[in-house]
């Protein structure tokens, strides 16, 4: 996941470029519009990464309607405040907020974040609804939130299982999109492929693997 768009741009670049001999000009021009979709991918991927240490760095990719959906459905029934760490355009913020959660989004990257803010005008949403902050999740205590929703890559979800299990109320309720957290057992999933999603109870997580956490909130 995080040099999936990049390798791709790269390596098809490569193969245009080399395999053209008999064209320099579709190579130029193959070639500057190869750089000008990474320039622009790099634009929305990558601002704010100074901020978060290099092995916790995910670069943006949104999530799909199907995952969305399946995401929303492993929600039903909550109330309460949720967190989505990573908001990216706020699409999961947005569908969450209609549910009736109180929803903040945390982004860094501030292209995404104006996006989303933007669109939450445009929508007419309350920030009491789903409320969009420029703040990194790491460095923030997530106590307040009885529902978690995170789409991140493979590499850092075992150090956010940590994050979690120290944080989290025991009511939480947290729901993985695409790459489950190694280790915790699950009390549902949705769908299938890269559009599956996991949900997780705090409490059940804890006992399983013998930890304490913070008390619950009300």
């Amino acid at each position: 996941m995080e040099d999936s768009i990049e390798f791709i741009l790269q390596d098809q670049g490569f193969k245009l470029v080399h395999g053209s001999k008999e064209s320099p000009i579709l190579t130029a021009c193959t070639g500057a519009l190869l750089s000008g979709l990474y320039g622009i991918w790099t634009m929305f991927a990558l601002p704010g990464f100074s901020k978060v240490p290099r092995r916790l760095k995910v670069p943006y990719l949104p999530s799909s309607k199907v995952q969305t959906l399946n995401a929303m459905k492993l929600l039903e029934g909550r109330r309460g405040q949720l967190a989505d760490l990573g908001s990216g355009d706020g699409r999961l913020v947005f569908a969450a907020s209609s549910a009736g959660l109180q929803c903040t989004g945390f982004e860094i990257n501030p292209m995404l974040l104006a996006y989303a803010r933007g669109r939450a005008r445009w929508k007419s949403v309350p920030t009491s609804q789903a409320n969009f902050i420029n703040k990194d999740f790491w460095k923030t205590d997530l106590t307040k939130f009885n529902n978690v929703t995170v789409f991140l890559a493979p590499g850092v979800m075992e150090v956010l299982g940590e994050k979690l299990l120290r944080e989290l109320p025991v009511d939480a309720h947290v729901i993985a999109c695409r790459f489950p957290f190694p280790d915790w057992p699950h009390q549902a999933s949705e769908g299938g492929g890269l559009d599956q999603a996991w949900a997780y109870d705090i409490s059940s997580v804890r006992s399983a693997l013998g930890r304490t956490g913070t008390l619950s909130h009300t």
